[in-house]
């Protein structure tokens, strides 16, 4: 029977810090290999970069259950409540909704991926997926406690987002928010090499307000040195390197000074 327990719900809940890392990968290997390092508290899958199918999701969930470590899906904005549907039946633990501009959007995607019942009053129903286990399946009610504990996250990486951060963060159901510069910096017609300063200012407020409202902040990193100015911010959540960019930094530079040796 599939354990119903949110490795990452449980962690939030006893107010622990956690560290996840990124991958691009859905084969189910790479899941095991990352989250056998000991490294990490759960592993957030990039669907929103890279093709995959439905088979390859449900077992990257497995292979996170099995080394014993949680799981987020990253989503695109267009299909978000069907992709997140799919995902949670599944069993994945956590949900990160990327691109919303205001509260407003928000409080839709909480609808419609939280369970319709008078206690949440939400719109997902009873699919029968690999979340409910095989024999036995829980109780309705049971179930719906299991469906409410799926965290959900989303990235703040719009102007009209930070600028409706105080109202997001009130929306119940919202557990974790993540600021995302690349977007942010976009949406306001600039690039973000030539504005930290700017978008600096605008994620320190957003992590203020998300901590002021009982939100989590989790702050994407690649180096753990930069860790420091967060944790003093009160961020206890970190996502550190990418799999791609792990990748492409290996390539660029050791392969590219093996190559200038070479020559």
């Amino acid at each position: 029977m599939v354990t119903m327990e949110n490795k990452i719900r449980k962690l939030i809940n006893e107010g622990t810090p956690m560290v996840n890392t990124r991958i691009w990968s859905p084969w189910g290997t790479t899941a095991e290999s990352a989250a056998a390092s000991g490294s990490f508290d759960y592993l957030e899958f990039l669907a929103e970069y890279v093709p995959y199918d439905m088979r390859e999701l449900e077992n990257l969930v497995r292979a996170c259950e099995n080394q014993g470590v949680g799981s987020m899906l990253k989503v695109d904005f267009q299909n978000r409540a069907y992709m997140a549907q799919k995902a949670m039946a599944m069993g994945f633990q956590a949900i990160l909704f990327t691109d919303h501009q205001n509260a407003e959007q928000v409080k839709e995607t909480i609808y419609l991926t939280t369970p319709e019942t008078p206690k949440y009053n939400g719109r997902f129903g009873y699919p029968n997926g690999r979340w409910l286990g095989y024999n036995p399946e829980p109780s309705q009610m049971e179930y719906v406690e299991m469906n409410a504990s799926v965290v959900k996250a989303f990235m703040i990486e719009k102007k009209s987002a930070v600028d409706d951060i105080e109202n997001i963060c009130k929306v119940q159901g919202v557990d974790m928010i993540q600021f995302g510069p690349s977007d942010y910096c976009m949406s306001i017609g600039c690039n973000s090499a030539e504005h930290k300063e700017e978008w600096k200012a605008a994620e320190k407020h957003c992590i203020e307000v998300a901590l002021a409202n009982g939100v989590r902040p989790r702050v994407e990193l690649y180096n753990p040195e930069d860790a420091e100015y967060y944790k003093e911010l009160g961020v206890k959540d970190f996502c550190i390197g990418d799999e791609f960019d792990i990748l492409k930094d290996y390539w660029s530079n050791v392969g590219g000074k093996m190559k200038s040796m070479v020559k």
